[in-house]
């Protein structure tokens, strides 16, 4: 074999779905040998890995809003992809809102390609938008490389952005179906949404109680009759409703070529601890009790649920706190890029749950569920994007030493179990001033 790049060495490195004592060779940004530790790989570097120290596939993470060009103040993509790296992420998809413009047309989706640039740390994919006035007019963002469409089925928040009604729904799923696309949906029915308002307020069980269980199962249960319908391949965003999962299994028990995720905050957090006025936990839908939480963990463990990713939502600090405590005004979204791997490690640790699956969950899962055959796993043929995790490592969460834009944190203050020391892209290790992500295309 020739002379490789770089050879990492340990005795625990994530391979098939379990840890095991392997040299990784890796050239021209690609691993090209997984071999038994003591192999004798030789490369012009060497890295071996800590006794305290495992070896994973970089995390892809499908769900982050970027919000450059527009909202930049929010969020933009160097802050994000230095963010990503740091929490061990090394592919994301950004979200075709709160950017402006929106994602829903080719001329946009250039423009995100423009502010992205020479601006990312890590490798960079795009959703395109689906909304009412675009519709009959997907395949041009299809054909222009995004990965799928967004919809909404309530109002998002941004005006530029509007949701679907149950009859533009049906025709989006028609049009994606014609030329073999996905799309990802926003599942709340703002019929149930508008039953259910309450006027607001700093208590956070009346914010839980104006989007209820019965908000998401609704819209999931149009979803599915409408993949039934069309043979449209379909994906449930941000699953907190633990009342839906029965809907979710049967249409997948059935065929439905449907899938969901879930996030960190959902499966880490849980009402009973969130203060009143405490609107930096705020989230659409909501972070729900504790039994539900219980449930979404159950789902990951039987396959209904296939992914958790970070629906990275942030905003200024301004917008996150506006209306003093009161949920109603308040901003809603959980700024969690960084932290979604130690988060969901130290909750999984807490429940048996072997880190092994947390990583299937957050990396090769979220990779297949994109097409990304060459990313979330090591394996010859594999991107070289790796991840040096430390999973004893003990830290406290501070916002304002996090790498995203606004110092807000729904994690802020707790102590949370597991370090990323060290992140890979393609090979090379990242340096958050390098700017050497590069910019994907769904594969053809």
């Amino acid at each position: 074999m020739p002379r490789l790049d770089l050879v990492i060495a340990g005795r625990r490195v994530l391979v098939d779905g379990a840890l095991r004592e392997a040299e990784v060779g890796i050239a021209e940004g690609r691993i090209v040998a997984v071999e038994a530790l003591g192999a004798g790989l030789d490369g012009h570097d060497l890295l071996v890995l800590g006794d305290d120290e495992l070896l994973l596939p970089g995390l892809v993470d499908t769900h982050v809003h970027i919000n450059e060009p527009g909202r930049t103040e929010w969020e933009g993509f160097a802050a994000a992809t230095r963010a990503a790296a740091a929490g061990g992420v090394t592919t994301l998809l950004d979200m075709p809102l709160n950017s402006i413009p929106p994602t829903i047309d080719p001329g946009a989706l250039e423009a995100k390609r423009l502010a992205a640039g020479s601006a990312v740390v890590v490798d960079v994919g795009f959703w395109g938008g689906a909304i009412p006035s675009n519709l009959g007019r997907l395949a041009e963002l299809h054909d222009a490389g995004v990965f799928g469409f967004k919809a909404f089925l309530a109002p998002s928040g941004v005006d530029e952005f509007p949701h679907l009604d149950r009859e533009q729904l049906n025709r989006a799923l028609e049009e994606i179906a014609g030329f073999g696309g996905l799309l990802i949906v926003h599942a709340e029915d703002p019929g149930v949404l508008d039953a259910s308002v309450n006027g607001g307020g700093r208590d956070y069980a009346r914010f839980v109680a104006s989007r209820p269980p019965a908000a998401e199962t609704t819209a999931i249960a149009a979803v599915i009759d409408g993949v039934r319908r069309t043979g449209a391949r379909a994906h449930i965003l941000h699953l907190s409703a633990a009342d839906a999962l029965p809907l979710i299994a049967a249409a997948k028990t059935e065929g439905l070529p449907i899938t969901a995720e879930t996030c960190p905050h959902y499966l880490t957090l849980d009402a009973g601890s969130i203060p009143d006025g405490a609107t930096e936990y705020k989230c659409c839908p909501p972070i729900r009790d504790a039994a539900n939480r219980d449930a979404l963990w159950a789902a990951l463990a039987d396959g209904t649920i296939d992914l958790v990713v970070s629906d990275h939502s942030p905003s200024t600090p301004e917008r996150k706190f506006a209306g003093d405590g009161d949920f109603a005004v308040a901003w809603g979204g959980i700024a969690g890029l960084q932290l979604g791997l130690p988060a969901v490690w130290t909750e999984a640790g807490r429940r048996g749950v072997p880190l092994e699956r947390v990583v299937g969950w957050m990396a090769e899962a979220p990779a297949r569920f994109a097409g990304l055959d060459r990313k979330g796993r090591i394996a010859p043929g594999a991107d070289a994007d790796l991840a040096v995790f430390a999973p004893d490592e003990r830290f406290a969460v501070r916002a304002a030493e996090l790498l995203h834009r606004n110092p807000v944190s729904a994690y802020d203050g707790r102590t949370l179990t597991g370090r990323v020391r060290q992140t890979y892209l393609a090979g090379v290790l990242v340096d958050p001033d390098a700017r050497t992500g590069r910019l994907l295309e769904r594969p053809r």
